[in-house]
């Protein structure tokens, strides 16, 4: 029987201690134990072309890959907030390893690179250069936080769900208008290692009103609770000596703060974002998500519990199903460490025949 390591979970505005990364590559979360360079060295590989130009497809393939790591954000945007976490680089360079090696041209953005307009600039040029056949993966490790709705798509809880970038969130509805830029026929694959507070505590649009301060407390003492030291097991973890963990999920407070002091920033995009982008996109999407949306996603240091078990299922490309088959695996592996984190699955977009029954990250056309 295979060992178990016992951690220590604690919450996203604590402090994280610093780690040693020793092999960490060697059981990752994403999808395998042996990935090409970065599961099978012995120290952290960092030969992935960070935050440079895209190196174009050779001639005759379909297949862009972008990676999302965010260790904190600008506290002079997030009311003084850096969020700091260790695990999400890693991410976004195993990420990046698992896509190179299965011949799609990835770039990684981590941390200060990864603004809102680098990251949309990013998917624009991707959506640009792929044709009907073309494959797009997009991942990131980060925070995830919640805004109230602006343009009225979100009529069952009036908010919108948020990637929080360096600089500033980017909505969900963004998001989906940027995939709508992308032609019938590609195939767009998206991680998301993170969580969102206000959907775990089931904040409401007026929780984001300053009058509202008694409630703001009970959202903050609401927030301890679920954020406090608890357990996860981790198996085969020899190199994890220092066992804080974080959650990838604004807190309260911060979310609060950050909405009211950039409110007609987050309004005016908020209202200019497409209210039909999920019905009006052209190709067909795949999300695998961290978690559940009333869940918390963990960061374990070395890398996100998510991403460490897909690396793990992806077993340097020997796994050979479906991408639910696909997530359906991460997610039992997932469970065994964290009963209260189950990563999630759904499709948008025009249903492309056979994407979704294909091994993730096929270059070819189903």
């Amino acid at each position: 029987m295979k060992s178990m390591r016992t951690l220590t979970i604690t919450g996203a505005a604590g402090s994280v201690p610093a780690r040693e990364f020793g092999p960490i590559h060697v059981w990752r979360a994403l999808s395998g134990v042996a990935l090409t360079c970065l599961c099978a060295c012995s120290g952290s590989c960092n030969g992935s072309p960070e935050n440079e130009p895209m190196v174009p497809p050779p001639d005759g393939t379909q297949g862009v890959a972008l990676a999302l790591g965010l260790n904190r954000v600008d506290p002079a945007h997030y009311g003084g907030w850096a969020g700091p976490l260790t695990g999400c680089e890693p991410d976004a360079r195993d990420m990046h390893a698992i896509a190179t090696a299965a011949g799609l041209a990835s770039k990684t953005l981590l941390t200060s690179a990864a603004t809102r307009q680098a990251v949309l600039g990013e998917i624009a040029r991707a959506a640009a250069s792929l044709e009907a056949g073309g494959l797009f993966v997009l991942s990131y490790s980060g925070h995830g936080g919640q805004l109230p709705d602006a343009n009225g798509d979100d009529p069952n809880d009036g908010m919108d769900e948020t990637w929080c970038l360096f600089d500033g969130e980017l909505i969900d509805d963004e998001l989906y208008g940027a995939l709508t830029a992308f032609a019938a026929g590609v195939r767009v694959l998206v991680f998301s290692d993170s969580c969102h507070s206000g959907t775990v505590l089931r904040m409401r649009a007026d929780d984001f009103e300053r009058s509202h301060s008694d409630r703001h407390e009970i959202l903050t003492r609401d927030w301890s609770d679920k954020s406090k030291p608890g357990v996860l097991a981790v198996r085969d973890r020899p190199t994890l000596d220092r066992s804080t963990l974080a959650v990838r999920s604004m807190p309260p407070g911060t979310a609060i703060d950050t909405f009211l002091a950039n409110k007609a920033f987050y309004m005016d995009i908020g209202t200019r974002a497409p209210r039909d982008a999920r019905a009006s996109m052209k190709c067909q999407a795949l999300l695998i998500s961290g978690c559940e949306d009333d869940q918390l996603s963990a960061d374990l240091g070395t890398n996100g519990l998510f991403t460490l078990e897909l690396v793990r299922v992806w077993n340097g490309g020997n796994f050979g199903g479906g991408h639910p088959a696909f997530q359906q695996a991460i997610r039992a592996a997932v469970l065994q460490s964290n009963p209260a984190q189950a990563p999630a699955y759904f499709a948008v977009g025009i249903p492309i025949p056979g994407f979704e029954a294909q091994k993730p990250y096929t270059m070819a056309a189903p």
